[in-house]
Formats: C-alpha cells, structure tokens, sequence
C-alpha cells in the first residue's frame, strides 16, 4: 500500500503513515530503528536501494529526505508506503523545497520510531559540520562517506575534529574484508611488527584508515605505497617471529579474493568480498554503540586527537542566509546560530543511550 501527498504538511504525512501501517497490520510491527537518508535527487534512487537492501536485514522505518531548491517556495510531496516498492518496511520519501529543506527535522521528529534508536546516513559529500545539521544530532548514530567528498582526505580530518562517539564513515566499513584476513593471519602466530605498508590509490580514504587502524594497533610505523587503481590492492607487514625474519602479504584480486603469503607456509586464496552499498549499510546497522576501534584508526590516520568520551553533541542551527553580507542571528544567536548558552538554539542527543533522543531533540531550533 502507499498514498502520494502533493504540496502537503508534516502532520498529513504523519496521518498516512499512521493509516498504512493500521492497513498493514503485523507488517508493520517488531521496527529495530529509524534510518534517516539524506539524499539529492539525482542519486534518490541510488539511496532507496541500498537502504531497501539494509532494512531486509535490520527491520527500520526508512525515512529518506531529498532537498531540493532551497531559493523555492517552501514545498512537501511525500510518498508513504508500508510493505511497498521499497521492501517490507515502513518508507517516507519526502522531497522538500524553500527554507523547508533547512529545517527538515520539523517534519522528521514526528515520523520517528518510538523507543527505537535512530540512525543518519548522508548519501553524498558529508556535512561540513554536523553540529550544525538537526538531522545529525537527533541521531544515535551518525554515516557519511569520505569517499564522496570532493577532498576525500580533508574529509577525514573534519570527521575527526568533529568526531563523537556514534559517528562513523562507509570508507572504514569498506576495509572491513582486509582486516578480518589480516587479523586471521596475523594472531594465529607469534608476530612482532616492525614495518607496514598499504598499496592504495592516492587520496583513497578507506587506504588511510586502514593504515590507521595497522599503526594504531600494531603500535607501528605503516607507509603508503601509491597505485593508479581504485581501489586498496594490498597490505605487506614485515617483521619477526621467534627471531627470524618474517612478512605477511595480502593482496586482493579482481575475482573478489585475496592471496595471503607467508614466510611459513605456501600461498592461500581466501575470500575477499566486495559488498554492494547496501550491504555496508547493514553491517553499520549491526550496531548501536560507539565504534571506538574506528575513532582510534580515524586519530592516527589524520593525526587529530579524537575524543572517544561520551558525550552530547550540542546543536547550532545556522542558517545560510545569515552569513551574507555579515549579517547576524535575527533572533539574537549570531552568525553562528545557538550555542551551548542560547536557550533558543541548544540541543543536544546522546549518541549512547540506544534509544530515540525524544524530548531533548523535540527542541531542536526550527
């Protein structure tokens, strides 16, 4: 089943929802979380795929948010469906125009699971500032994706200046494959590091990370050995067993497996997955908690201290127009927006609680 609202409101998509899922009946019970998509237009459907494919695997309400021309007349279309053409979920898809499309989270907070946790996904280049953007702080957890910025690298060290607990990046579920075998090869001996080496395209953030997460957990020095693919190629560790010399070699082959060389044993295929978008959507979903092994290899990658303690995200609404011409808040906040001491523009969720951040995010400035 799904209804088609034209120029409509939030509380008129909150009422379609409300009717398709009585429609629905036990379709529409049992919802693990909230996936917020926010998405352009043109990769829409892109989006609705990979987040169809993730709720297979982590039953969610789906809400995708697409903004459109923010120099329009403020505008809401909304397609409400429950067990429709985006898989047995409860999907909104809605398409805001104008100054709407700056305060999306008055249309989203409504639309929220109760009692489940929510968690962002920015199908695109990352927020610049994600305390600055509701739909980030009303979150549990938070994913962007390094690779599509336009820096890839200066990404990563704005998610690390940043960086709260809850937050992570699909460039770090991406080397999800290479870790798990050099995990595997590396603990089932007495190996002792002293040098690393990573091949991986230039200004690849997912190469970074995972030379981050060697150096951060090795406690050694990994360089970087630069292809023209697109992709990470290999990993060689060199160091010492019992004494004697000793390397481990991984390097991944375009049939989806990887060749794992030894200095004690002859060469092994093992497998080497490459995931679909939507596949690195639902390994995110697998958890709720802070993922602290990334904000370790996110540090030593950008080389900025990351702050792993728990803590709230303060929001600041900032709104675009303020900034021309040097102007200030009208309602007192300043260019910035409100801060930790504005009443009318502080609020905060907490990433840890694994539960919807109801009344405190309900206050978000808008």
């Amino acid at each position: 089943m799904a209804q088609t609202l034209w120029d409509t409101t939030g509380a008129e998509v909150l009422q379609a929802l409300l009717e398709e899922r009585r429609t629905a009946g036990a379709l529409a019970a049992g919802l693990a979380l909230t996936l917020v998509v926010v998405v352009d237009e043109k990769r829409v459907r892109e989006a609705e795929l990979a987040a169809t494919a993730a709720a297979a695997a982590h039953p969610c309400r789906l809400l995708i948010v697409v903004r459109r021309k923010i120099e329009s007349d403020n505008r809401l279309d909304a397609e409400v469906q429950v067990g429709g053409r985006l898989g047995p979920t409860e999907a909104v898809v809605m398409r805001m125009w104008g100054r709407l499309a700056l305060h999306a989270e008055s249309v989203v907070l409504p639309l929220l699971a109760p009692d489940a946790p929510v968690v962002t996904w920015w199908h695109g280049p990352p927020p610049e500032d994600m305390s600055t953007d509701a739909l980030g702080v009303l979150a549990n957890r938070r994913i962007t994706d390094s690779a599509q910025a336009e820096d890839p690298i200066a990404a990563l060290h704005t998610r690390a200046r940043d960086f709260v607990p809850g937050d992570t990046d699909l460039a770090w579920t991406r080397t999800t494959p290479f870790r798990a075998v050099l995990a595997g090869a590396i603990d089932s001996v007495p190996f002792k590091p002293r040098s690393g080496a990573v091949t991986a395209p230039a200004g690849n953030p997912s190469g970074a990370l995972l030379r981050g997460w060697l150096s951060a957990r090795l406690g050694v020095e990994v360089g970087a050995s630069e292809t023209s693919g697109t992709r990470i190629e290999g990993v060689r560790l060199d160091g010492t067993v019992d004494e004697d010399e000793y390397a481990v070699e991984v390097t991944g082959r375009d049939d989806a497996t990887a060749v794992l060389r030894r200095d004690d044993e002859s060469e092994r295929q093992l497998p080497l997955a490459r995931r679909e978008l939507g596949d690195l959507i639902a390994e995110e979903l697998r958890r709720m908690e802070p993922d602290l092994v990334y904000a370790e290899a996110l540090a030593a990658a950008t080389g900025v201290e990351v702050d792993e303690r728990l803590r709230a995200r303060t929001h600041r609404w900032l709104d675009p127009a303020w900034q021309q011409g040097g102007e200030s808040d009208p309602a007192g906040g300043g260019a910035g927006g409100g801060g930790e001491g504005d009443p009318a523009g502080g609020a905060t969720a907490d990433p840890g609680t694994g539960s919807s951040p109801g009344g405190d995010a309900a206050a978000v400035r808008s």
